[in-house]
């Protein structure tokens, strides 16, 4: 029963988050990032984001992505300076071919920073990766 369930593991799929320009306000924005750096597409890409720490707790938010193309990205959600020094989860659920994937990527409080940035891979912005 239990034994007998198969759980994929993800492979060439990431989250990162971005320092970006915003052309209008002219600041430098945190924006996570769905990274699909396989060959293959992934189907309804489900994506519950949220950020905890031992006081405070942000809403859960939940992002849907159709179809995410083979080396290809999304953008995923903005992300404030306060949410920054909480924990930030992102449970990430897919379908690719006929399977199910499921995976949670964990960006550690105060962990997005200046100093943490480097290029990320298909993207070629400067941003921090969680494999």
């Amino acid at each position: 029963m239990k034994k007998d369930i198969e759980i994929p593991k993800v492979e060439d799929v990431y989250v990162a988050v971005v320092q970006e320009q915003h052309l209008e306000y002219k600041t430098l924005d945190w924006n996570a990032y769905i990274i699909n750096n396989s060959d293959a597409d992934l189907d309804t890409v489900l994506i519950v984001s949220q950020g905890k720490s031992e006081t405070k707790m942000t809403p859960p938010m939940r992002h849907t992505i159709a179809k995410l193309p083979a080396r290809s990205y999304a953008k995923i959600e903005y992300m404030q300076e306060q949410v920054l020094q909480l924990n930030n989860t992102f449970k990430v659920t897919f379908f690719k071919g006929n399977q199910m994937f499921d995976k949670t990527y964990l960006f550690r409080k105060n962990t997005i920073n200046d100093k943490a940035l480097q290029v990320i891979p298909l993207m070629q912005l400067k941003g921090i990766l969680v494999k």
